[in-house]
């Protein structure tokens, strides 16, 4: 059984989406924090920025 909030949409690639009206908040699962190890570097789009379905919005980088 998962812990997880049934309100969260999952990709293949271990992220977490959930929408409250236009506002999307994204995540990472458990499983990938513990694969990034220490992350060194995250770049995400300023407030207010839009981002377009299927493109790439940020950058994480992990030792």
């Amino acid at each position: 059984m998962s812990n997880a909030p049934d309100t969260l949409q999952y990709t293949k690639e271990h992220e977490w989406l959930s929408q409250s009206g236009d506002v999307i908040t994204m995540g990472i699962t458990d499983f990938a924090q513990s694969a990034l190890g220490d992350i060194v570097y995250v770049q995400l789009p300023k407030v207010g920025d839009s981002v377009q379905a299927g493109a790439i919005c940020g950058e994480v980088e992990s030792t």
